[in-house]
């Protein structure tokens, strides 16, 4: 009968001892993930998600007394990004984060919103010291699916080829200004496979012959796209942002254009096109391009 009650009790033991540490190892692990910091990316999608959720801890990202802004229909600093909060429309914004992606401070995010109307968004944050001090962003409207039935977000989203980066910057950067700038459009076969290419434009089909022929289209309504200056190129692995200025149909206009690349060559492509503020209705003089 002891042997039996001490069997017992030295279970009994075993079992709050075992409880005991269970506790304790989840506390130990839920200390861990509170100390794990996000990454840039990380803290640039989370904003913008709280443009929707309300989730208002993330303005903790943002520096409250070194925040310059470039979207030029928003007032500079904190305030400015405050202002738009509070003129949100009833039942809010909509906000659906579909790629991020980082290179050195600047974090990149696509997004689809609902925006003071659907909208498409690419926004680039600026990073120091973990606090966000700087912001850029390019919209265009929602469109439906293009004459490939893509639409202006879907597609491919996984990052891969992180040593390739720098190479494949290089590769958006020669077909930049050799393509888009230069005009030299007979050189468009050297940065394609074939007529291999995904296209998202809302107005333009797959591959070279899909460009193609919007190209005659454009031309034959008498509608111009000029790409005068290239400002910056950022990219992560197989995803790279081309910002430029020039202009469409002949108002200055922001382009933003983001490859994936894949073997070497431009595999895909989606885009948001900008008609740049006029001086006299910009809410802060800080630039669109400053980078």
């Amino acid at each position: 009968m002891k042997h039996i009650i001490a069997t017992v009790a030295i279970a009994l033991i075993m079992i709050v001892c075992y409880a005991q540490n269970k506790e304790n190892n989840s506390k130990n692990v839920e200390k861990m993930e509170s100390k794990i910091e996000l990454t840039n990316k990380e803290k640039a999608a989370a904003l913008i998600t709280s443009l929707e959720t309300g989730d208002q801890s993330t303005i903790a990202y943002i520096n409250p007394t070194n925040y310059k802004q470039h979207n030029l229909s928003v007032a500079d600093g904190l305030e400015g990004f405050g202002a738009v909060l509070q003129h949100a429309p009833q039942g809010g914004f909509k906000a659906n984060v579909v790629r991020t992606f980082q290179d050195g401070d600047y974090a990149i995010t696509h997004t689809e919103y609902d925006f003071f109307g659907p909208k498409i968004g690419f926004d680039i944050f600026k990073f120091e010291n973990g606090q966000i001090i700087e912001h850029w962003d390019n919209f265009s409207d929602l469109a439906p699916n293009n004459p490939s039935n893509h639409s202006q977000t879907d597609g491919a989203t996984k990052i891969t080829d992180l040593d390739k980066t720098e190479e494949n910057k290089a590769l958006i950067k020669d077909f930049v200004n050799t393509v888009l700038i230069g005009g030299a459009y007979d050189k468009l076969p050297n940065y394609f496979d074939g007529d291999n290419y995904i296209q998202h434009n809302s107005m333009i089909g797959d591959g070279l012959s899909g460009f193609g022929k919007a190209i005659e289209e454009m031309a034959k309504q008498g509608i111009t796209m000029v790409f005068d200056k290239s400002h910056v190129l950022l990219g992560e692995g197989n995803f790279v942002l081309s910002v430029t200025e020039g202009t469409f149909a002949g108002k200055p206009t922001s382009f933003y254009d983001l490859f994936r690349i894949e073997k070497g060559k431009i595999a895909e492509h989606w885009d948001t096109i900008e008609t740049i503020l006029p001086e006299s209705e910009r809410k802060n003089s800080n630039g669109k391009f400053n980078f």
